[in-house]
C-alpha cells in the first residue's frame, strides 16, 4: 500500500507512541485548521487521550511505524465515540493524522483499511468524520472508503482569525 520502499506496521498505540503521537498532533494544531484545537498539548495532557483508546472495542488508535532503522511514527487513525450519550454507543467517529512527511504515500489509507477491519468484530453501526473544509485529501480519503457526504456547517468553527466549515461524512459499518 504505501508507495515507497519503507515498510510500514499497524498495530495499537502504546504509552512509547505518546511523545511522537503528541508531535503529529500538534503540527495540525499550530499550521492548519484541520483540528479546531488551538493551543499544543504535551504529552502528559495528551495521556488521557491514549488511555481512552484501547487495543480492542469501538475506541481503537492504530499507528502506523516504519520498520526501518529509526521506527518512525508516520501516522495514527482512531475510533471515538461519536456523542457521549448513550444511544450514540454504536456510532464512532474516524479521523486519520499523518506526519508530514508521510502524507501522499498510502499511509493514511491503510491505517483506515486496518481500523475498519477492526471494527467489523465490535458491536458499530455507523462511522463519522468531520472534516474542516478545503481539504481535498481528506474528502479522498473518505469516499475511497465508502462515506457519503450528510451535510455541511457553515462558519462553525473560528481559527487563525477567519470562520472555518466542515463537511461531514458517514460511512455504514
Amino acid at each position: 500500500m504505501p508507495h515507497d520502499s519503507e515498510e510500514v506496521q499497524v498495530r495499537p498505540g502504546t504509552e512509547g507512541d505518546l511523545r511522537a503521537l503528541t508531535d503529529i498532533y500538534n503540527h495540525y494544531v499550530r499550521e492548519t485548521a484541520i483540528t479546531f484545537d488551538t493551543a499544543p498539548f504535551t504529552p502528559e495532557e495528551r495521556r488521557p487521550w491514549l488511555h481512552s483508546h484501547p487495543e480492542d472495542g469501538p475506541h481503537r488508535l492504530l499507528v502506523a511505524r516504519g520498520t526501518g532503522n529509526a521506527g518512525t511514527v508516520l501516522g495514527y487513525a482512531t475510533s471515538s465515540p461519536f456523542r457521549p450519550k448513550a444511544a450514540y454507543a454504536t456510532s464512532v467517529e474516524v479521523s486519520v493524522y499523518l506526519a508530514p512527511a508521510a502524507a501522499g504515500r498510502g499511509i493514511g489509507t491503510l491505517l483506515y483499511k486496518r481500523l475498519f477491519e477492526a471494527l467489523t468484530e465490535e458491536d458499530v453501526h455507523r462511522a463519522y468524520a468531520g472534516i474542516a473544509l478545503p481539504n481535498e485529501a481528506s474528502a479522498r480519503l473518505h469516499a475511497r472508503f465508502g462515506f457519503r457526504h450528510t451535510g455541511t456547517f457553515r462558519e462553525v468553527g473560528r481559527k487563525f482569525g477567519r470562520y472555518w466549515d466542515v463537511a461531514w461524512y458517514e460511512k455504514d459499518l
